[in-house]
């Protein structure tokens, strides 16, 4: 049959056979026997190798110059081959039928799978922007952004839309086209670069294993909240004693709350132990949660998305409109706005755009190709892929806003309070003769410290002034804002116990870093369990039971994080470890699409599916641009690792203040060996596709449960041009092509 303006190209008889699953599940009745089912099932087989066999016959004619009369002729015969066959086999019953495939048990109730679909577009956007929406990459973007100026948002967007824009498609279009999770998707597309499915579960595994204790970390914070004024407002008192602990004297209270009093850290990451008893039941709570959210399958999913996700927006777009009324937020405005050029000439900066773009969108963990499995084939998914994008950069845009206007408030009390003990200090030093009256501040000070204090300050003589500076610290509003903004969340979480109504802040803080931080576990998760539902059949049948088993187990294996040195391990994971496979899978990723199984003929694939083109400029990014970006940033990522020290911040009980200490030297050759251990899949099938001929396997998209009645009501040949807006099923063979559809 000849396609106008497409150019189709034939393959073997069954590398190229693709079923649409859903439509036919939805028209053929379901009322059979499972005798029934198993006999239709195998006279689909037989009819398929009756056609391949006559098709040998035909020798090798071209499919576009076949009159559509003859190819509707030619499977009308065989379709009434294939349904007398069918009706022998209703009247025999037991009997084999002549010519019969045998099909296995497995392979029967892969046919008659059917796979759970949202039920409808919008719950499966809210779940991948839910997923994509990380609270973590709120600070690290408006890290760099404070970094890199103004400029680094044009860097950010153009990788956006020329990288992130398309790998999110690439991803949900594998997904949603192969209908397979992360472990059989890639095999499908490429089966030389199979192991990469392989890799990203393990990844995601892993990270599943500690992403859940930030929200124990939250719900522990969340509880301390329900007080006023909040628990890290002030030193806790000693036990039986009005005095206040020393080590919190020495510190910000705040600090001393988040190492000794919520987390109980350890001075050092040697120093391990039992798990922290005050967090156990957070990380238990939240496992729960999660639990509760996923036991019953994707609908109660797309369900509580309606509630998870937009409440994290309504609760920042409050803080945006309150941080812009604080004091001190015009400083914080006038970072943000400020730009440095020459961040766009700068390597650095761009390589640190495209790791935080990668890492925001969630690439890489199989999540994204997991979510996207359940979604119907004739979906959209690159406009799917541009509304998160902009989601994603909406929210990082509007949490950076609140987090630099609420940095210039934090700043701007700090720089008050730092006035305000100087002046007494000064005043206690003219007083014991040590300065000269001339370094006696104003008496008006404390109604406005910080101007009034730094206006006299610079009104003295240099002698006098460099006098005063040598017994006080000077106290710079800029200087404040830039340290504190190194430390958003910390500084974040301190500065609303200044703000009226710190109680109600706080509890809506971190019911909205809850809200995302569980958006992104169900994602993890769902990138877990769709691919170990779609290689191991038998686990289809107890989804529930499933379900449970990983949440325990990942429970069991996560108590290992909340461990007093569990916070050194969290940060080792997530800001070394993580970096270098995530990138490779990417890679790996684009490449089986772009170049193994062919871009052109992939959106060739999705245009018959959508029934309107796809622009060929995707095509171009996915096989030029995409990875010589992610090529290079691989590299940078290699070079960067090798000449860095890897450092973290730790506690030191002894002066109360955050130190700087190195990794010991034994935490090298663990994070060698992990990242090996999950890379290692993927030579290891690239030699075995090699050294075993791997067969085609179909997805499950591509396999249909046909019964005798439905095979011979509803299926014809139809025009191409009455195909319109529906499932279309392609049979390819050497010499012809079919296009099959279920129009009425």
């Amino acid at each position: 049959m000849y396609l106008p303006g497409k150019k189709i190209e034939s393959q073997s008889s069954w590398e190229t056979l693709s079923f649409t699953e859903s439509t036919l599940l939805e028209n053929f009745p379901e009322r059979q026997t499972q005798e029934n089912k198993g006999i239709a099932a195998d006279a689909v087989v037989a009819w398929l190798s009756e056609a391949t066999a006559l098709e040998a016959q035909t020798g090798k004619s071209q499919a576009w110059k076949t009159p559509a009369c003859e190819v509707q002729d030619r499977f009308n015969q065989l379709r009434q081959t294939s349904v007398s066959k069918v009706e022998a086999a209703q009247v025999l019953k037991q009997e084999p039928l002549p010519e019969k495939v045998e099909v296995s048990e497995e392979e029967k109730s892969e046919v008659l799978y059917t796979r759970p679909l949202w039920s409808n577009r919008v719950e499966y956007i809210l779940a991948q922007v839910g997923y994509s929406v990380k609270a973590i990459s709120f600070w690290n973007f408006s890290n760099l952004w404070l970094q890199n100026g103004g400029c680094f948002l044009i860097i950010y967007v153009v990788l956006l839309f020329l990288v992130g824009v398309p790998l999110v498609f690439l991803e949900m279009a594998a997904g949603q086209r192969m209908r397979q999770g992360s472990l059989g998707v890639w095999k499908i597309i490429s089966p030389h670069i199979g192991g990469v499915g392989y890799t990203s579960f393990m990844v995601c595994f892993i990270v599943g294993l500690y992403c859940n204790v930030y929200n124990a970390w939250i719900l522990t914070y969340l509880s301390h909240s329900f007080q006023f004024p909040v628990s890290w407002a002030r030193c806790p008192l000693l036990m039986n004693s009005s005095d206040f602990d020393p080590e919190c004297a020495n510190t910000t209270p705040f600090l001393y709350f988040w190492y000794r009093v919520a987390l109980k850290v350890s001075d050092r990451i040697e120093d391990g132990g039992s798990p922290v008893d005050s967090l156990i039941l957070p990380f238990l709570v939240s496992w729960c949660l999660v639990g509760a959210f996923m036991i019953n399958g994707l609908k109660y999913i797309g369900k509580v998305m309606y509630v998870l996700v937009p409440v994290p927006y309504l609760i920042m777009l409050c803080f945006f409109i309150r941080s812009l009324l604080l004091d001190g937020a015009k400083l914080g405005l006038g970072y943000l706005v400020a730009g440095k050029i020459s961040a766009m000439y700068s390597v650095h900066a761009w390589c640190q755009a495209g790791f935080q773009l990668l890492f925001s969108l969630g690439l890489g963990y199989g999540s994204i190709v997991s979510l996207a499995s359940h979604m119907k084939l004739s979906n959209n998914c690159l406009s799917d892929a541009f509304v998160v994008a902009l989601f994603n950069l909406g929210a990082m845009l509007l949490a950076t806003t609140v987090i630099f206007c609420v940095g210039g408030f934090w700043a701007t009390v700090l720089t008050h309070r730092c006035s305000e003990k100087n002046a007494e200090t000064l005043s206690r030093l003219v007083s014991l003769g040590e300065l000269p009256p001339e370094a006696q501040p104003p008496p008006n000070l404390f109604d406005y410290p910080t101007s009034i204090y730094t206006a006299w300050l610079n009104s003295l003589s240099p002698s006098i002034r460099s006098m005063v500076l040598s017994h006080v610290p000077e106290c710079s509003l800029q200087k404040q804002f830039l340290k504190d903004a190194t430390f958003a969340f910390l500084s974040f979480i301190e500065a609303m116990s200044f703000i009226s109504g710190s109680v109600l802040w706080s509890i809506l803080f971190f019911l909205m870093s809850l809200a995302l931080g569980l958006n992104f576990v169900i994602g993890i998760l769902q990138g877990i369990i769709t691919p170990l539902q779609d290689t191991f059949s038998s686990f289809r049948k107890h989804t529930k039971l499933l379900t449970a088993f990983v949440f325990v187990l990942m429970f069991l294996c996560g108590l290992f994080v909340i461990q007093p040195s569990g916070f050194y391990y969290v940060r080792m994971l997530n800001d070394y470890w993580v970096i270098l496979p995530v990138i490779l899978i990417i890679t790996l990723e684009t490449m089986a699409v772009g170049w193994a199984y062919g871009a052109r003929r992939f959106l060739a694939e999705l245009t018959i599916l959508w029934d309107h083109p796809i622009h060929p400029i995707i095509r171009w990014l996915w096989c030029c641009l995409c990875p010589v970006v992610l090529l290079g940033l691989l590299a940078a990522v290699v070079y960067y690792q090798s000449q860095m020290t890897w450092t973290y911040v730790s506690w030191d009980s002894s002066t109360s203040k955050e130190v700087l200490r190195q990794f010991p030297f034994w935490m090298l050759p663990i994070m060698i060996v992990l990242s090996l251990l999950v890379i290692l899949p993927v030579p290891i099938y690239f030699l075995y596709s090699l050294t075993h001929p791997i067969p085609f396997k179909s997805s499950s998209s591509n396999r249909a449960v046909i019964s005798s009645t439905s095979l011979s009501l509803s299926m014809r040949i139809t025009p191409i041009k009455k195909v319109q807006k529906e499932e279309i099923l392609m049979y390819t063979y050497p010499s012809y092509t079919y296009i099959v559809s279920d129009a009425n």
